[in-house]
C-alpha cells in the first residue's frame, strides 16, 4: 500500500519549470541540512527532515502532486 501512494506522488508527467526544480532542491537541501544540527526539540528537527526531503524529491522529480491537482480542475 504505502509503495502505492509513493509511486502516486512522485510519478507523472513533469509539471515544473526549470527554475522551480533548482529552487524545490536548494531548498530542499538547506531545511534537510538545517534538520541535522542538533537542537532541543526533535519533533521539530524530524518535520524539517520530512518537508526538506519532499522538497529535494519534488525538484528532482520535477513533479509536483499539489500543482498537478490544482491544474487538473
Amino acid at each position: 500500500m504505502a509503495n502505492a501512494m509513493i509511486s502516486d506522488i512522485f510519478s507523472g508527467t513533469p509539471n515544473l519549470t526549470t527554475t522551480e526544480r533548482a529552487v524545490s532542491v536548494v531548498l530542499g537541501l538547506g531545511i534537510a541540512a538545517a534538520a541535522a544540527q542538533p537542537r532541543p526539540n526533535k519533533w521539530l528537527s524530524l518535520a524539517a527532515l520530512i518537508v526538506g526531503t519532499g522538497l529535494a524529491i519534488r525538484g528532482a522529480t520535477g513533479h509536483c502532486a499539489v500543482k498537478a491537482i490544482t491544474h487538473e480542475a
